[in-house]
Protein backbone atom coordinates (compact mmCIF):
# COMPACT_ATOMS: atom_id res chain seq x y z
CA UNK A 1 0.00 0.00 0.00
CA UNK A 2 3.00 2.34 0.20
CA UNK A 3 2.56 3.42 -3.37
CA UNK A 4 -1.17 4.11 -3.13
CA UNK A 5 -2.63 7.63 -3.23
CA UNK A 6 -4.14 6.98 0.19
CA UNK A 7 -0.65 6.73 1.65
CA UNK A 8 0.84 9.56 -0.39
CA UNK A 9 -1.62 12.46 -0.37
CA UNK A 10 -1.66 12.93 3.44
CA UNK A 11 2.15 12.89 3.52
CA UNK A 12 2.44 15.50 0.78
CA UNK A 13 -0.26 17.56 2.48
CA UNK A 14 1.54 17.54 5.83
CA UNK A 15 4.83 18.54 4.24
CA UNK A 16 3.33 21.51 2.41
CA UNK A 17 1.41 22.62 5.49
CA UNK A 18 4.52 22.51 7.69
CA UNK A 19 6.38 24.94 5.45
CA UNK A 20 3.32 27.15 5.07
CA UNK A 21 2.45 27.44 8.73
CA UNK A 22 5.98 28.27 9.87
CA UNK A 23 6.26 31.34 7.63
CA UNK A 24 3.07 32.63 9.25
CA UNK A 25 4.00 31.74 12.83
CA UNK A 26 7.46 33.29 12.62
CA UNK A 27 5.81 36.68 12.05
CA UNK A 28 4.47 36.41 15.61
CA UNK A 29 7.62 34.83 17.09
CA UNK A 30 10.28 37.13 15.63
CA UNK A 31 8.21 40.32 15.92
CA UNK A 32 5.48 41.76 18.12
CA UNK A 33 2.38 39.60 18.39
CA UNK A 34 0.33 42.35 20.00
CA UNK A 35 -0.81 44.23 16.90
CA UNK A 36 -4.31 43.81 15.53
CA UNK A 37 -5.04 41.51 12.60
CA UNK A 38 -5.28 44.60 10.41
CA UNK A 39 -1.93 45.98 11.63
CA UNK A 40 0.81 44.07 9.84
CA UNK A 41 3.64 45.92 11.53
CA UNK A 42 5.82 46.18 8.41
CA UNK A 43 8.38 48.97 8.77
CA UNK A 44 10.16 48.93 5.38
CA UNK A 45 9.20 48.30 1.77
CA UNK A 46 10.90 44.88 1.91
CA UNK A 47 9.00 44.04 5.08
CA UNK A 48 5.73 45.11 3.45
CA UNK A 49 6.29 42.99 0.35
CA UNK A 50 7.35 39.98 2.44
CA UNK A 51 4.29 40.33 4.62
CA UNK A 52 2.09 40.68 1.55
CA UNK A 53 3.46 37.43 0.12
CA UNK A 54 3.09 35.57 3.43
CA UNK A 55 -0.45 36.82 3.99
CA UNK A 56 -1.48 36.29 0.39
CA UNK A 57 -0.15 32.76 0.07
CA UNK A 58 -0.23 31.29 3.57
CA UNK A 59 -2.20 33.24 6.18
CA UNK A 60 -5.25 31.13 7.21
CA UNK A 61 -4.71 28.83 4.20
CA UNK A 62 -2.13 26.47 5.70
CA UNK A 63 -4.16 26.49 8.92
CA UNK A 64 -6.96 25.05 6.80
CA UNK A 65 -4.64 22.36 5.44
CA UNK A 66 -3.63 21.31 8.96
CA UNK A 67 -7.26 21.29 10.08
CA UNK A 68 -8.30 19.20 7.09
CA UNK A 69 -5.61 16.68 8.03
CA UNK A 70 -7.00 16.50 11.57
CA UNK A 71 -10.32 15.32 10.19
CA UNK A 72 -8.47 12.83 8.00
CA UNK A 73 -6.64 11.61 11.09
CA UNK A 74 -9.95 10.97 12.85
CA UNK A 75 -11.10 8.91 9.88
CA UNK A 76 -7.89 6.89 9.89
CA UNK A 77 -8.15 6.33 13.66
CA UNK A 78 -11.70 5.06 13.18
CA UNK A 79 -10.47 2.63 10.53
CA UNK A 80 -7.57 1.45 12.67
CA UNK A 81 -9.63 0.87 15.81
CA UNK A 82 -12.27 -1.00 13.81
CA UNK A 83 -9.62 -3.32 12.36
CA UNK A 84 -8.01 -3.87 15.76
CA UNK A 85 -11.25 -4.15 17.72
CA UNK A 86 -10.21 -1.36 20.09
CA UNK A 87 -12.56 1.07 21.90
CA UNK A 88 -12.58 4.14 19.66
CA UNK A 89 -14.31 6.43 22.18
CA UNK A 90 -11.69 5.89 24.87
CA UNK A 91 -8.80 6.24 22.42
CA UNK A 92 -10.21 9.44 20.99
CA UNK A 93 -10.82 10.91 24.45
CA UNK A 94 -7.24 10.14 25.44
CA UNK A 95 -5.95 11.67 22.22
CA UNK A 96 -7.81 14.94 22.85
CA UNK A 97 -6.45 15.01 26.40
CA UNK A 98 -2.93 14.48 25.04
CA UNK A 99 -3.36 17.27 22.49
CA UNK A 100 -4.64 19.61 25.20
CA UNK A 101 -1.64 18.85 27.44
CA UNK A 102 0.84 19.42 24.62
CA UNK A 103 -1.03 22.49 23.41
CA UNK A 104 -1.15 24.21 26.80
CA UNK A 105 2.54 23.49 27.40
CA UNK A 106 3.38 24.77 23.90
CA UNK A 107 1.29 27.92 24.29
CA UNK A 108 2.70 28.82 27.70
CA UNK A 109 6.34 27.90 27.13
CA UNK A 110 7.02 28.82 23.52
CA UNK A 111 4.20 30.18 21.34
CA UNK A 112 0.87 31.63 22.53
CA UNK A 113 -0.56 31.16 19.02
CA UNK A 114 -0.77 27.40 19.60
CA UNK A 115 -3.32 25.47 17.52
CA UNK A 116 -3.25 22.17 19.41
CA UNK A 117 -5.44 23.44 22.24
CA UNK A 118 -8.01 24.66 19.71
CA UNK A 119 -7.87 21.26 18.02
CA UNK A 120 -8.39 19.47 21.34
CA UNK A 121 -11.51 21.51 22.12
CA UNK A 122 -13.08 21.53 18.66
CA UNK A 123 -11.92 17.98 18.03
CA UNK A 124 -14.02 16.92 21.01
CA UNK A 125 -17.04 18.41 19.24
CA UNK A 126 -16.09 16.55 16.05
CA UNK A 127 -16.54 13.28 17.94
CA UNK A 128 -20.29 13.94 17.89
CA UNK A 129 -20.18 13.96 14.06
CA UNK A 130 -18.22 10.72 13.67
CA UNK A 131 -21.16 8.67 12.39
CA UNK A 132 -22.58 11.31 10.07
CA UNK A 133 -22.95 10.50 6.37
CA UNK A 134 -20.54 12.06 3.89
CA UNK A 135 -23.11 14.50 2.53
CA UNK A 136 -24.00 15.73 6.01
CA UNK A 137 -20.35 16.21 6.90
CA UNK A 138 -19.74 18.20 3.72
CA UNK A 139 -22.74 20.46 4.31
CA UNK A 140 -21.72 20.97 7.95
CA UNK A 141 -18.15 21.79 6.91
CA UNK A 142 -19.25 24.30 4.28
CA UNK A 143 -21.75 25.92 6.67
CA UNK A 144 -19.09 26.31 9.37
CA UNK A 145 -16.61 27.88 6.93
CA UNK A 146 -19.28 30.31 5.74
CA UNK A 147 -20.16 31.11 9.35
CA UNK A 148 -16.52 31.80 10.13
CA UNK A 149 -16.24 34.11 7.12
CA UNK A 150 -19.24 36.06 8.44
CA UNK A 151 -18.34 36.42 12.10
CA UNK A 152 -14.50 36.43 12.13
CA UNK A 153 -13.93 39.81 10.41
CA UNK A 154 -16.05 41.89 12.81
CA UNK A 155 -14.56 40.04 15.79
CA UNK A 156 -11.02 40.60 14.52
CA UNK A 157 -11.67 44.26 13.83
CA UNK A 158 -13.29 44.72 17.24
CA UNK A 159 -10.27 43.44 19.18
CA UNK A 160 -9.02 46.29 21.39
CA UNK A 161 -5.74 48.04 20.70
CA UNK A 162 -2.93 46.90 22.99
CA UNK A 163 -1.86 49.59 25.47
CA UNK A 164 1.62 51.05 24.74
CA UNK A 165 2.98 49.95 28.12
CA UNK A 166 2.13 46.32 27.34
CA UNK A 167 3.86 46.63 23.96
CA UNK A 168 6.91 48.07 25.71
CA UNK A 169 6.81 45.23 28.24
CA UNK A 170 6.73 42.66 25.42
CA UNK A 171 9.80 44.20 23.82
CA UNK A 172 11.70 44.37 27.12
CA UNK A 173 10.91 40.77 28.08
CA UNK A 174 11.59 39.22 24.68
CA UNK A 175 14.82 41.16 24.09
CA UNK A 176 16.32 41.31 27.57
CA UNK A 177 14.39 38.94 29.83
CA UNK A 178 15.19 35.38 30.82
CA UNK A 179 13.33 32.22 29.92
CA UNK A 180 11.07 32.34 32.99
CA UNK A 181 10.15 35.97 32.23
CA UNK A 182 9.20 34.97 28.69
CA UNK A 183 7.19 31.99 29.94
CA UNK A 184 5.19 34.17 32.32
CA UNK A 185 4.48 36.72 29.59
CA UNK A 186 3.54 34.01 27.07
CA UNK A 187 1.32 32.24 29.60
CA UNK A 188 -0.65 35.42 30.25
CA UNK A 189 -0.91 36.07 26.52
CA UNK A 190 -2.01 32.50 25.87
CA UNK A 191 -4.75 32.72 28.51
CA UNK A 192 -5.89 36.07 27.12
CA UNK A 193 -6.06 35.17 23.41
CA UNK A 194 -7.27 31.57 23.59
CA UNK A 195 -10.98 32.32 24.22
CA UNK A 196 -11.19 34.58 21.15
CA UNK A 197 -9.10 32.15 19.10
CA UNK A 198 -11.51 29.35 19.97
CA UNK A 199 -14.32 31.34 18.39
CA UNK A 200 -12.48 32.94 15.49
CA UNK A 201 -10.33 29.97 14.47
CA UNK A 202 -12.20 27.11 16.10
CA UNK A 203 -15.25 27.45 13.84
CA UNK A 204 -13.12 27.18 10.70
CA UNK A 205 -11.10 24.33 12.22
CA UNK A 206 -14.26 22.34 12.91
CA UNK A 207 -15.43 22.98 9.34
CA UNK A 208 -12.21 21.61 7.90
CA UNK A 209 -12.35 18.68 10.36
CA UNK A 210 -15.73 17.73 8.89
CA UNK A 211 -14.43 17.96 5.33
CA UNK A 212 -11.35 15.88 6.19
CA UNK A 213 -13.47 13.18 7.79
CA UNK A 214 -15.77 13.24 4.75
CA UNK A 215 -12.72 12.76 2.49
CA UNK A 216 -11.86 9.55 4.36
CA UNK A 217 -15.40 8.21 4.48
CA UNK A 218 -15.95 8.86 0.77
CA UNK A 219 -12.59 7.37 -0.22
CA UNK A 220 -11.44 10.71 -1.71
CA UNK A 221 -8.30 10.79 0.41
CA UNK A 222 -7.39 7.36 -1.01
CA UNK A 223 -7.65 8.54 -4.62
CA UNK A 224 -5.54 11.56 -5.53
CA UNK A 225 -6.88 11.31 -9.10
CA UNK A 226 -10.50 11.75 -8.06
CA UNK A 227 -12.39 14.31 -10.19
CA UNK A 228 -13.12 16.56 -7.21
CA UNK A 229 -9.42 17.32 -6.71
CA UNK A 230 -9.10 18.23 -10.37
CA UNK A 231 -12.11 20.54 -10.08
CA UNK A 232 -10.58 22.14 -6.97
CA UNK A 233 -7.42 22.95 -8.92
CA UNK A 234 -9.37 24.28 -11.86
CA UNK A 235 -12.00 26.37 -10.10
CA UNK A 236 -10.47 27.36 -6.75
CA UNK A 237 -6.70 27.76 -7.08
CA UNK A 238 -6.41 30.90 -9.23
CA UNK A 239 -9.43 32.75 -7.77
CA UNK A 240 -8.44 31.83 -4.22
CA UNK A 241 -4.83 32.94 -4.60
CA UNK A 242 -5.81 36.10 -6.49
CA UNK A 243 -8.35 37.07 -3.85
CA UNK A 244 -5.84 36.20 -1.13
CA UNK A 245 -3.27 38.55 -2.64
CA UNK A 246 -5.90 41.25 -3.05
CA UNK A 247 -6.92 40.90 0.60
CA UNK A 248 -3.27 40.93 1.69
CA UNK A 249 -2.68 44.10 -0.35
CA UNK A 250 -5.60 45.80 1.37
CA UNK A 251 -4.29 44.66 4.74
CA UNK A 252 -0.91 46.09 3.89
CA UNK A 253 -1.83 49.31 2.15
CA UNK A 254 -5.52 49.83 3.11
CA UNK A 255 -8.37 50.00 3.66
CA UNK A 256 -7.50 47.40 6.26
CA UNK A 257 -11.07 46.50 7.18
CA UNK A 258 -11.81 45.43 3.62
CA UNK A 259 -8.54 43.49 3.66
CA UNK A 260 -9.62 41.52 6.74
CA UNK A 261 -12.96 40.62 5.15
CA UNK A 262 -11.39 39.56 1.85
CA UNK A 263 -8.53 37.63 3.47
CA UNK A 264 -10.88 35.59 5.65
CA UNK A 265 -13.33 34.94 2.81
CA UNK A 266 -10.63 33.95 0.31
CA UNK A 267 -8.82 31.51 2.61
CA UNK A 268 -11.16 28.48 2.19
CA UNK A 269 -11.20 28.93 -1.60
CA UNK A 270 -7.40 29.03 -1.78
CA UNK A 271 -7.12 26.07 0.58
CA UNK A 272 -9.34 23.97 -1.67
CA UNK A 273 -7.13 24.95 -4.60
CA UNK A 274 -4.04 23.92 -2.64
CA UNK A 275 -5.63 20.56 -1.85
CA UNK A 276 -6.18 20.06 -5.58
CA UNK A 277 -2.53 20.87 -6.33
CA UNK A 278 -1.29 18.57 -3.55
CA UNK A 279 -3.42 15.78 -4.99
CA UNK A 280 -1.75 16.33 -8.37
CA UNK A 281 1.69 16.09 -6.73
CA UNK A 282 0.82 12.89 -4.88
CA UNK A 283 2.69 10.48 -7.07
CA UNK A 284 5.27 7.81 -6.28
CA UNK A 285 8.38 9.69 -5.09
CA UNK A 286 12.03 8.83 -5.54
CA UNK A 287 14.09 7.48 -2.63
CA UNK A 288 15.08 10.90 -1.22
CA UNK A 289 11.59 12.34 -1.45
CA UNK A 290 10.11 9.18 0.04
CA UNK A 291 12.30 9.57 3.12
CA UNK A 292 11.45 13.27 3.31
CA UNK A 293 7.75 12.48 3.23
CA UNK A 294 8.22 9.88 5.96
CA UNK A 295 9.99 12.46 8.13
CA UNK A 296 7.24 14.98 7.36
CA UNK A 297 4.80 12.43 8.69
CA UNK A 298 6.13 13.38 12.14
CA UNK A 299 4.33 16.68 11.73
CA UNK A 300 3.59 17.11 15.44
CA UNK A 301 7.29 16.92 16.33
CA UNK A 302 8.20 19.31 13.52
CA UNK A 303 5.43 21.78 14.41
CA UNK A 304 6.46 21.88 18.07
CA UNK A 305 10.14 21.84 17.15
CA UNK A 306 9.64 24.92 14.95
CA UNK A 307 8.32 26.91 17.90
CA UNK A 308 10.91 25.63 20.36
CA UNK A 309 13.85 26.47 18.09
CA UNK A 310 12.52 29.73 16.66
CA UNK A 311 11.48 31.11 20.04
CA UNK A 312 14.99 30.36 21.30
CA UNK A 313 16.63 31.97 18.27
CA UNK A 314 14.66 35.20 18.54
CA UNK A 315 14.18 35.65 22.31
CA UNK A 316 16.65 37.45 24.52
CA UNK A 317 17.50 34.28 26.44
CA UNK A 318 18.63 32.75 23.12
CA UNK A 319 20.26 34.53 20.19
CA UNK A 320 18.36 37.75 20.83
CA UNK A 321 17.17 38.39 17.27
CA UNK A 322 13.66 39.50 18.25
CA UNK A 323 12.80 42.55 16.16
CA UNK A 324 16.43 42.79 15.01
CA UNK A 325 16.08 41.26 11.53
CA UNK A 326 13.86 42.07 8.58
CA UNK A 327 10.85 39.90 7.81
CA UNK A 328 12.43 38.23 4.79
CA UNK A 329 15.35 37.11 6.96
CA UNK A 330 12.91 35.82 9.58
CA UNK A 331 11.06 33.80 6.94
CA UNK A 332 14.37 32.43 5.63
CA UNK A 333 15.41 31.40 9.14
CA UNK A 334 12.05 29.70 9.66
CA UNK A 335 12.38 27.71 6.43
CA UNK A 336 15.95 26.68 7.27
CA UNK A 337 14.83 25.52 10.72
CA UNK A 338 12.07 23.43 9.12
CA UNK A 339 14.53 21.82 6.70
CA UNK A 340 16.85 21.10 9.64
CA UNK A 341 14.00 19.48 11.59
CA UNK A 342 13.05 17.31 8.63
CA UNK A 343 16.69 16.22 8.36
CA UNK A 344 16.81 15.49 12.08
CA UNK A 345 13.62 13.45 11.83
CA UNK A 346 15.12 11.52 8.91
CA UNK A 347 17.90 10.40 11.24
CA UNK A 348 15.51 9.81 14.13
CA UNK A 349 13.07 7.80 12.04
CA UNK A 350 15.88 5.56 10.80
CA UNK A 351 15.99 4.14 14.33
CA UNK A 352 12.52 4.83 15.74
CA UNK A 353 9.09 4.29 14.23
CA UNK A 354 7.65 7.57 15.55
CA UNK A 355 8.82 11.11 16.13
CA UNK A 356 9.38 12.02 19.82
CA UNK A 357 6.13 13.95 20.29
CA UNK A 358 4.17 11.44 18.22
CA UNK A 359 5.48 8.75 20.56
CA UNK A 360 4.38 10.76 23.60
CA UNK A 361 0.92 11.40 22.15
CA UNK A 362 0.62 7.73 21.21
CA UNK A 363 1.49 6.69 24.77
CA UNK A 364 -1.23 8.99 26.15
CA UNK A 365 -3.75 7.82 23.53
CA UNK A 366 -3.28 4.13 24.31
CA UNK A 367 -2.89 4.56 28.07
CA UNK A 368 -4.56 1.79 30.12
CA UNK A 369 -5.34 -0.28 27.05
CA UNK A 370 -2.32 -2.49 27.45
CA UNK A 371 -1.05 -1.59 23.97
CA UNK A 372 0.60 1.40 22.37
CA UNK A 373 1.33 0.59 18.72
CA UNK A 374 4.55 2.08 17.38
CA UNK A 375 3.27 2.71 13.89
Amino acid sequence: MTGSPRALMPDYLRLVALFGIVVVNVQFIAFSALGSFADTGAETALDAVTQWLVNGLALLKTYGLFSFMFGVGLGFLMRSTAWRGLPFGRLYRNRMIGLAILGIAHGCLFFPGDILTIYAVTGSILYLFRDWAVRSLVWAGVALLVLQALIAPPLLLALPETPPDIVAMERAILTEGGFLDAVLFRSIGFAFVMPSFLVIQGIAALGWFCLGLAAVKSGMIDDARAPLWRRARRWCLVPGVALGFAGAALLQWGPAAAGVVLTVAAAPVATLGYLGVIAALSRLPGPVMARTLAAGGSSLSIYLGQSIILSTIFAGYGLGLWGAVDRLSAVSIALVVTVFLIGALLIWRARFALGPFEWLLRRITYARLGTAPSA
